[in-house]
């Protein structure tokens, strides 16, 4: 598998729960040293996801983001779940995506007292963008009655660490908040996925719901009450922003794809060109004859074409054709039931537009069938069928 989902991580079984309730039909993957994951398909969209449990900690954390990433080639890790607030700028409920990690726990320890050494990791530039961006819509927030106010997305550091900090007044908790003063929330696997991700060149996301303040008042009464709405809010963050990473890996396969198709198209022109250059039609004996010199005088030479639809009868008719192949794939159960109900929605709405024959219908009809081209992007055979009707469409006005 290679950039066709999204790895999301999480520490708890609530946690974890939380974005599976988001996932349709998910089915497990197991890997080989026997750590499993459920991938499925993000309700309502094409997004896929894989999801896995790291246990708590750091290092457990590293293990098995480092095997996900192996496992999966994802287009990003997401470590998603809760997390304790550092300051008051966070709210409870309020989700925290890390600009960037520290692991605090780097450090010495001598005669005058302990010195930080800590290790950093930045967020990935375009993950932060799209982050910034989905908190400026604001509307990734699942709409749940009875509690209060929305929550707010707030971008800062992450601090990581191997311990459960729940006091203010400590050595720990005040060394932190002196030498950590701009992290916002405080947890202990965020370092290890960083670590995982700045090895294997994936790019990772710390999103963290604020179910505590870390400063003595945490209590299994309050984490009864407040964690599963901050790990509810934290994976309905990560969700949202997990459909957008794949929805812009799915823009860039298909310019790729459109790049290729031209250079392709122009490669077959070029050849086709070379071909023509040595021979002609004879208009009247309808012969073939070679071209022996650089140039022809006093006769007409026709240079053989390939057809082409010429209009929007043609395409409607090749549609159709393309229509009797979607059902045949999916008789044959290599095209399954909501992937084929989606592209018979996008192939209808493509022969739809191609009736109407205007320059906005043609638009229509192309932006249909190439949404119709990343929902069968795994038939090669379809993609191949689709790629000259692309065109055509494009022609209609």
């Amino acid at each position: 598998m290679s950039n066709d989902l999204v790895v999301v991580l999480t520490a708890l079984n609530l946690e974890y729960q939380a974005v599976r309730q988001k996932l349709a039909d998910p089915q497990v993957h197991r890997h080989e040293r026997g750590t499993r994951f459920e991938v499925g398909t993000v309700r309502g969209t094409s997004c896929r996801v894989a999801l896995g449990l790291t246990s708590k900690g750091n290092h457990s954390a590293a293990v098995i983001a480092e095997r996900a990433i192996q496992e999966f080639s994802p287009v990003a890790v997401l470590f998603v779940g809760v997390a304790g607030a550092l300051w008051e700028t966070a709210r409870l409920g309020d989700v925290v995506m890390a600009t960037h990690v520290y692991a605090y726990h780097g450090g010495t320890s001598e005669d005058d007292g302990r010195k930080a050494r800590p290790r950093v990791w930045e967020a990935p530039h375009g993950i932060s963008q799209l982050g910034s961006h989905l908190a400026r819509l604001n509307d990734w927030a699942d709409d749940t009655p009875g509690h209060g106010r929305a929550p707010q997305v707030r971008f800062g550091a992450v601090a990581a660490g191997e311990v459960v900090q729940n006091s203010r007044i400590s050595a720990d908790a005040q060394w932190i908040r002196q030498h950590y003063n701009d992290a916002l929330a405080i947890e202990m696997e965020a370092a290890g996925v960083a670590q995982a991700g700045h090895l294997n060149g994936a790019p990772v996301a710390i999103i963290r719901g604020i179910s505590d303040r870390a400063d003595g008042t945490k209590s299994s009464a309050k984490d009864r009450n407040w964690q599963p709405r901050a790990a509810a809010n934290a994976a309905a963050f990560g969700i949202r922003l997990a459909v957008e990473l794949m929805g812009e890996q799915e823009q860039i396969a298909m310019a790729q794809a459109d790049k290729a198709q031209v250079d392709r198209a122009h490669r077959d022109e070029a050849q086709a060109a070379d071909r023509r250059a040595d021979q002609v039609s004879n208009t009247a004996h309808h012969s073939t004859v070679g071209i022996m010199a650089g140039s022809v005088r006093g006769s007409s030479v026709h240079v053989n074409a390939a057809p082409k639809v010429s209009g929007p009868t043609d395409l409607v008719a090749e549609l159709d054709g393309f229509h009797e192949r979607l059902e045949r794939h999916h008789a044959e159960g290599t095209l399954d039931a909501d992937t084929y109900r989606e592209a018979l929605t996008e192939l209808g709405l493509a022969r739809q537009a191609a009736r109407e024959h205007s320059p906005e219908s043609a638009k229509k009809a192309t932006m249909a069938l190439k949404r119709l081209r990343g929902l069968v992007a795994e038939f090669p055979a379809l993609v191949a069928m689709l790629a000259p009707l692309v065109v055509a469409a494009g022609a209609l006005s």
